[in-house]
């Protein structure tokens, strides 16, 4: 399209909608949401820089490309099994690990946050590469 509009626009909404992307996985860590919004917030992002560009020029300029986004998600959700069926548990059965930062205290981390990562992962591939692959036909 290389509206001059959407172009200034894209150089300052791209961070916010990342940032909200963000926030949406942590907060639905705990909470409903995660993985699957924050995911469709963060391919928003790119998909509003394919609206100013062209996707092709956005495609080529990616740093990381949508379909390692995919691959780097599966494995993280395929990882989050691992400790849940060595410590003998059920399939998806969460396992949660206390990591001791001094001052601050204890940081929990458990494989339902890696989950939720690789769900994030695999839903800004996914979204991206149907959206571009849309805009591709035009």
């Amino acid at each position: 399209m290389n509206s001059g509009i959407l172009q200034i626009a894209e150089k300052y909404l791209r961070w916010l909608f990342m940032v909200f992307a963000i926030f949406a996985l942590f907060r639905g860590h705990n909470l409903p949401g995660g993985g699957f919004i924050g995911g469709l917030m963060a391919a928003m992002a790119f998909v509003f820089r394919g609206f100013a560009y062209s996707a092709e020029e956005v495609y080529q300029s990616m740093k990381i490309k949508p379909e390692t986004y995919l691959v780097i998600g599966f494995a993280a959700v395929i990882l989050s099994f691992v400790p849940g069926i060595i410590a003998g548990k059920t399939f998806f059965e969460g396992v949660w690990f206390s990591v001791d930062l001094g001052q601050p205290g204890l940081l929990k981390l458990g494989t339902p946050l890696l989950f939720d990562i690789g769900i994030f992962l695999v839903v800004i591939g996914v979204t991206v590469l149907f959206l571009f692959s849309l805009k591709r036909s035009d």
